[in-house]
């Protein structure tokens, strides 16, 4: 992964690198002594010249050469021997030398440079000694910075067009995020206009496949909820309508017929408070339930095969728990999804057979199956199963379509999901796959 942290940091550090070796290299190259030789003009051709006439026109000439030299350049200059003797009283004067010996750790006002230089005719080394004053050569360098600054120019737009691709590779991507947060706080949100950000290998990239995830999923739980929605006001406008119709009934009629509708509109109001308390039952599993809590499955299973001798005495639920189970979560919330699951198979089960209820570990999860000998579901319908008000056609049963709703979100709020299918010996089997170890969800 290509770290957006090392790519910044790099860019930063290369780029005080470069400035700080550029300032270093300047400041050396402008003071070292063969810098100063090679480029200074008064320097320039000066041995060759002088070493020239000297061999050809005598001391004289060569004298008269330095004396026009420091005239037209400020520059001293001395021109010693093999024997280390002056060949030529040169320009400096004998004064000024002996004040050179007696300041030696003092700043001079001149800068002494050195140089040999080989004849290639007579194969003579001449020593050439230079003193340059600081004003002349402060002067030089002030002429001389050309390239320097063009130097240093050409890395402040080098350092200028790395920042601005720095910023670029930083604010766009930022930018289409922002982009997306407002699409979806819009519900306009499209999970394809982060497609290309999500390709990259660093922690944009990351953060643009986390948020496509959490707009995939708050779109589905907005479509849901909408979904939700409609088929509520469906499912309540059923009732209503009765009741209406059942009042209606009432107010016209003698008061003898009148105590026959009574019955009718109690039951009618118990479906419609049987209704809404599913439907609040549904709600609740996406609140914040607090921490988890070891489950005891056994005594939830016990009660509620309890529940079911009360309600159903005719009905034989056996239970079947392997040994060791360990189970954390929210006790109250499975047992709801449960008490669904018997009661969904209880609506189907005929008489003499009996209800199934294992619970058993199996690759770090308990699965909780339950099982009837009823007529099952049609293939085609079985995905739609868990659906919130999805009962499949030609169910007599009574029922919201609720019940497999509240089962299959307490799984997922445990880290698992629900498992419907028809047993491959008959009837149906429903089974609740929950990790062992749940995460409080707000």
């Amino acid at each position: 992964m290509r770290s957006l942290f090392w790519r910044i940091f790099a860019s930063f550090w290369l780029a005080i690198a470069l400035v700080a070796g550029l300032s270093m290299l300047l400041g050396r190259a402008l003071n070292q002594d063969s810098w100063i030789l090679n480029n200074t003009p008064a320097l320039q051709g000066l041995a060759e010249t002088w070493t020239e006439r000297y061999e050809s026109a005598g001391k004289q000439a060569a004298q008269a050469f330095l004396r026009q030299h420091k005239d037209q350049y400020q520059v001293d200059v001395q021109v010693l021997g093999e024997n280390g003797q002056h060949l030529v009283p040169g320009t400096f004067p004998p004064r000024a030398e002996a004040f050179e010996s007696r300041q030696k750790n003092k700043r001079l006002p001149w800068r002494r440079l050195t140089t040999e230089y080989v004849s290639p005719t007579t194969d003579k080394t001449y020593l050439f000694i230079y003193r340059i004053p600081y004003q002349v050569l402060n002067g030089w360098h002030r002429d001389s910075l050309l390239w320097p600054i063009s130097a240093l120019v050409i890395a402040l737009v080098v350092l200028t067009v790395f920042s601005l691709l720095l910023t670029l590779s930083i604010t766009r991507p930022l930018n289409r995020l922002r982009g997306a947060v407002h699409d979806l706080g819009q519900t306009s949100y499209q999970q394809n206009s982060l497609a290309h950000l999500s390709k990259r290998r660093d922690e944009l990239g990351l953060l643009a496949t986390d948020f496509n995830r959490m707009g995939s999923r708050l779109q589905g739980l907005i479509g849901s909820q909408r979904q939700l929605l409609r088929d509520v006001s469906h499912e309540l406008r059923s009732p209503l309508a009765r009741l209406r119709i059942a009042i209606a009934l009432a107010e016209r009629a003698e008061p003898q017929e009148r105590e026959k509708l009574w019955p009718r509109l109690t039951k009618e109001c118990d479906r419609l408070e049987a209704l809404i308390s599913e439907i609040l039952e549904l709600a609740r599993l996406d609140a914040n339930l607090g921490a988890v809590q070891p489950v005891k499955l056994e005594e939830v299973l016990q009660k509620l095969v309890e529940y079911v001798h009360i309600t159903a005495p005719e009905q034989q639920v056996d239970i079947n728990i392997a040994p060791g189970i360990s189970l954390d979560g929210w006790p109250n919330m499975l047992e709801r999804a449960l008490d669904n699951l018997l009661r969904n198979a209880l609506r189907f089960n005929p008489q003499g057979m009996p209800i199934e209820v294992k619970a058993y570990p199996k690759d770090g999860a308990v699965i909780i199956s339950v099982r009837d000998y009823g007529p099952g579901v049609d293939e085609q319908h079985l995905h739609q199963l868990g659906e919130p008000f999805f009962r499949a056609p030609g169910q007599t049963a009574a029922g919201h379509g609720l019940g497999l709703a509240i089962a299959r979100r307490a799984a997922e709020r445990h880290g698992g999901k629900l498992v419907l299918d028809n047993h491959a010996q008959g009837g149906f089997c429903a089974s609740l796959i929950i990790t062992t170890q749940a995460e409080a969800k707000s």
